[in-house]
């Protein structure tokens, strides 16, 4: 085989070896973003359950402070 054909092969496995290289660095990182994201998803639904409003709890507050109500508008 002549050495044009050898360098040729080499020269193509070194494009194709360094290419594969890249495309697995990019996997490694879109893997990692997203790890990152699901975490700060989580994190985000926590926050929004935690600063829920509180129109759930208005009706059994008004509820329980009726009495105190009452009495006030009897002054």
């Amino acid at each position: 085989m002549p050495a044009a054909a050898w360098a040729t092969l080499i020269i193509a496995a070194l494009i194709i070896g360094i290419t594969a290289v890249g495309l697995l660095r990019v996997i490694l990182h879109l893997w990692h973003v997203s790890k990152t994201l699901a975490t700060l998803s989580g994190g985000v639904e926590v926050i929004a359950a935690s600063t829920a409003t509180v129109p759930t709890v208005v009706a059994s507050v008004n509820t329980n402070l009726k009495p105190v109500r009452d009495f006030c508008e009897g002054v």
